[in-house]
């Protein structure tokens, strides 16, 4: 006598446009990684990861063919100090991602302990995530691991502490007493374009010499001419006077 036949459940996919139910939704994200449901989430379908397997689900969360999570809303910073009722660590980063394919979204949450204020980049996955994650450092304190340039981005070089944290002085005021010259951004991003910087804090442009109107010679910039200086338009006149 053979066993009785058991129908599996099967997790439908989604067809281009239309997204998936929250349940259908969960039970793909379920089959790779290891998460939980947000009770607190009432609406919309967040996923609670550990730090250690946010890069594992991103990654899945973003290549997987019936998921195809390919766009980065938002990464935002939180900070449940004082939240009634909140028993947890005191930190949280939310990603918020979306399918263009198939319209779907969902929210990932790693909570992150006030004694470890640490959790790893994702900049590699998604470059706008190079941005948002200094923003939520320089606003919260919340230092991604192996991102490559961790500064602050809305507040200036001078500013201590991070004022979205919820014990931050609402009323404190910090001035600004040095510009930041930003010269080791700008080195790199000339680096990037084939310039040579020759000293520390300088960029050196070599003379033209023996050139046409108009012609641009240096490293990196393949002789490229400026259409108005060679016509000699009236905006190349301008253009002359000023340099």
């Amino acid at each position: 006598m053979s066993a009785p036949h058991i129908d599996t459940p099967t997790i439908p996919s989604a067809a281009p446009g239309i997204p998936l139910a929250k349940d259908a939704l969960l039970a793909l994200v379920r089959e790779r990684i290891e998460v939980e449901p947000d009770p607190s989430d009432r609406w919309d379908l967040t996923v609670v990861v550990a730090s250690g397997r946010l890069r594992d689900l991103m990654r899945f969360l973003r290549d997987d063919p019936r998921l195809r999570m390919d766009v980065l809303l938002d990464i935002a910073g939180v900070d449940y100090l004082a939240f009634p009722g909140h028993r947890d660590a005191r930190f949280a980063v939310v990603y918020l991602l979306k399918s263009l394919a198939f319209n779907h979204r969902i929210k990932v949450k790693v909570r992150v302990e006030e004694e470890a204020l640490e959790i790893p980049s994702i900049h590699d996955c998604w470059k706008i995530a190079d941005w948002m994650e200094r923003e939520c450092w320089d606003q919260l304190g919340i230092v991604f691991k192996g991102h490559p340039n961790l500064k602050r981005l809305l507040n200036h070089h001078q500013f201590v502490g991070h004022p979205l944290r919820k014990d931050y002085p609402c009323q404190k005021r910090q001035k600004l007493t040095v510009n930041d010259p930003m010269v080791d951004q700008l080195q790199l991003r000339l680096r990037q374009l084939g310039y040579t910087v020759l000293s520390e804090g300088e960029i050196h442009a070599p003379a033209v010499r023996g050139g046409t109107p108009g012609e641009v010679v240096g490293t990196g910039d393949k002789g490229m001419q400026d259409p108005d200086l060679t016509t000699g338009t009236q905006v190349g006149d301008m253009k002359r006077s000023v340099l």
